[in-house]
């Protein structure tokens, strides 16, 4: 089923006679008229109904159909707060309908109701267990076809509660749920009006992006604070300077292939991502490359060997001394406690993936010390009743080996103190550079550094693209641009995971289809200094939720009012990076833009106890907001506990353009990067939690 039409006259019909909103006292329980459009979906079921407070005060309306898909909807109590719209918030994997309520901060159940819309979110048609395939399913059901059909059903609901019109609908996602955002829009039409997809990648991305930053950072991990410090305000601008031959030609390939290169601030945190869940059957997709090929064929890195591979291959021999569970593993300090919050972000939510068996080992005590600088690798058992067999891993400390949490249960518990293990990532190894083999056409512009002047490729290819086979397995199709519908596309630009260009690869494709049309229904936003994620560093990066929220209100005005929002951002592509028009007010977007100078320049060298005076410069792209609130960090501890008093800033008339002053010294020799945290909000409210939109500032002082 390529294209699912759901038709509104054939709902209205259905509706017709239904019960006034006064006769509606409790739907838990009591039949429903609805036949869905798609007849995967049958016998709708209400389970809950009630009032709930937490996290705030609205209608909880909980169900499903009988294959297992499930929702939650959230009402506005009250007729007369309900706008006609609603949100729809589509997880980056198949999980669960009640992920939502883990989100107290800026929650989308608090901003929905607040706006006076009701929240969707479902389960799409059940969580994915890696290690059973009953769970497994039709790609298109978990990719739209049970958002489409919880959707519809919410409509019905509506009526009954409100005796309303057909009201407008909006999807929002993610990562994964990005990619499903964006097939939603273009394999549905009349379920959504609009849509804001955010950090999106294409169907290149996976696994690429992963192992091009895995194999930098390995090569690179000596070199990474003097990588970071030169693109500081105030650094060389050289990030090569003390690099050698090989690592030079890391980072220049990594910078090539998109990986933005301001964002090594945060190499510290950086992990696999969801690359852990997809590494085995990578493996598996392509054997031959990762048993054969890469170790003993020319054009392959296994077959160069070059010092940094010597160096980081591990082959260690061991035995099993005791299996960890996960409360012990976490007094131990060798793992991180599990949050319920990760489930359905679209930076961790592949995370949860298997930690539903909460008894099972996390870890195994061997009786080697193992140095791993790999993000992953495997434990094979060489004895036992095991014996054959492999498990994943994905660090070790000391002599402490860490699981990945999709491990396979019924084969963690055959693994016996006494067991023979060796501990290996060959593989691993291997697939850090996969993605020099996975030549795909011209228009993925990263790729073009691995032509030759004849445009062949300079390394061997593989026989197949991975990337576009995980992707429609994602989103139930490939990303074409022909979207039904308005949208707001929402990246970031120091993305590590869903590299910035991308977001330009699907503009152009939505161009391709639209063509004049497309400033009438496409945005594409790029919020600076801003990740895959959250805040790893909040003097570094900023959160990018309330750009979302703003973008989702602009989209429902503009599909529903005709009034159209900011422009595309300003930007230019140069190798592969994304760079911004510094001119704030003409960046487009809807993102503040401060800077900050101390007599023109980024840095200041000074004695101890001399006083520096900053200037603040900030521009709020045209007709989107004003500076309602600004914060200093003067120590990097990430607290913004100096606040700006604004009433002595220097505002133009239209409130879009901001100066002030602010003075510091430093007591103590050292560098300080003072970072001001600047907010702009549409109506100049400077209390709601969800549409102050944020950005940085800094310069950099040398005391000595």
């Amino acid at each position: 089923m390529k294209t699912i039409r759901l038709v509104m006259l054939l709902m209205v019909a259905l509706l017709a006679g239904t019960v006034s909103a006064a006769g509606v006292k409790n739907l838990k329980g009591k039949k429903l008229d609805f036949v869905c459009a798609d007849a995967q979906f049958k016998n709708p079921f209400i389970d809950v109904d009630k009032t709930m407070t937490v996290p705030v005060k609205c209608r909880y309306i909980h169900g499903g159909f009988d294959d297992g898909t499930r929702f939650s909807f959230y009402f506005p109590l009250n007729k007369e707060d309900f706008t006609g719209r609603f949100f729809q918030y589509i997880t980056p994997m198949p999980d669960s309908e009640t992920s939502a309520q883990n989100y107290y901060a800026a929650s989308p159940i608090g901003f929905s109701i607040s706006h006076g819309a009701y929240f969707i979110e479902t389960n799409e048609g059940g969580a994915l267990d890696v290690n059973n395939e009953s769970t497994r399913r039709e790609a298109t059901i978990g990719a739209y076809r049970a958002n489409a059909a919880c959707a519809e059903l919410s409509r019905y609901i509506a009526k009954l509660l409100y005796d309303c019109d057909r009201p407008y609908g909006y999807c929002f996602g993610g990562s994964g749920g990005a990619y499903r955002t964006t097939g939603s829009m273009e394999a549905t039409e009349g379920v959504w009006d609009g849509a804001v997809p955010f950090v999106l990648g294409s169907p290149q991305a996976i696994p690429n992006v992963f192992g091009v930053r895995m194999n930098a950072l390995r090569v690179l991990r000596d070199k990474m604070e003097d990588i970071v410090d030169a693109m500081r305000p105030g650094g060389s601008g050289d990030p090569y300077a003390t690099l050698n031959a090989e690592q030079r030609q890391v980072l220049k390939e990594a910078t090539s292939m998109g990986f933005p290169i301001k964002s090594w601030y945060g190499w510290k945190y950086m992990d696999a991502h969801g690359f852990t869940v997809l590494y085995r059957s990578i493996v598996g997709m392509d054997t031959k490359y990762f048993r054969e090929d890469f170790w003993n064929k020319p054009g392959y890195l296994g077959y160069d060997n070059p010092p940094s591979l010597q160096r980081d291959h591990v082959q260690t021999k061991a035995v099993v001394k005791r299996s960890i569970g996960q409360l012990e593993a976490e007094q131990l300090g060798i793992v991180a406690p599990m949050s319920e919050t990760d489930r359905g972000s679209a930076d961790r939510a592949w995370a949860s993936l298997g930690t539903e068996v909460k008894e099972k080992p996390v870890a195994f005590e061997i009786d080697q010390e193992v140095e791993m600088h790999t993000l992953g690798g495997e434990l094979m058992l060489l004895s036992g009743e095991g014996k054959g067999e492999q498990l994943q891993i994905v660090s070790t400390k000391g002599k402490y080996v860490i699981l990945a949490s999709i491990n396979n249960p019924q084969l963690l518990a055959k693994v016996r103190e006494g067991d023979q293990v060796q501990v290996d990532n060959s593989d691993w190894l291997a697939s850090e550079t996969y993605y020099r083999h996975q030549m795909p056409t011209k228009d993925y512009y990263a790729w073009n550094q691995f032509r030759s002047f004849n445009d062949l490729p300079i390394y061997p290819q593989r026989p197949m693209l991975l990337g576009p086979i995980i992707t429609q397995s994602a989103s139930g199709i490939l990303p074409t641009g022909k979207i039904h519908g308005k949208m707001i596309l929402c990246c970031s630009v120091w993305d590590r995971e869903a590299y910035p260009w991308q977001g330009d690869w699907y503009r152009t494709k939505v161009a391709e289809y639209l063509g004049n049309a497309t400033d009438d229904n496409f945005r594409l936003w790029y919020t600076d200094r801003s990740t895959h994620g959250g805040e790893d560093d909040p003097t570094e990066v900023v959160d990018y939720t309330t750009v979302l929220y703003q973008a989702l209100l602009d989209v429902s005005d503009w599909v529903e009012r005709g009034i159209a929002p900011s422009k595309t951002s300003d930007y230019r592509i140069e190798d592969a990076q994304v760079l911004l028009t510094a001119d704030g007010v003409q960046r487009g977007g809807i993102q503040p833009v401060p800077t900050v100078t101390i007599d023109g320049k980024e840095r200041a060298d000074v004695k101890p106890g001399e006083q520096v005076t900053m200037h603040v410069s900030i521009d709020v792209p045209q007709g989107t907001g004003k500076v309602v609130r600004a914060a200093w960090c003067m120590d990097g501890s990430g607290e913004f506990a100096q606040p700006v008093d604004l009433s002595k800033a220097q505002f133009s008339a239209n409130g879009e353009h901001v100066e002030f002053d602010t003075t510091v010294s430093y007591n103590q020799p050292g560098t300080y990067f003072p970072t001001v945290k600047v907010f702009s909000e549409r109506k100049g409210d400077v209390q709601t939690p969800y549409t102050c939109i944020p950005n940085l500032g800094k310069v950099r002082i040398v005391v000595k």
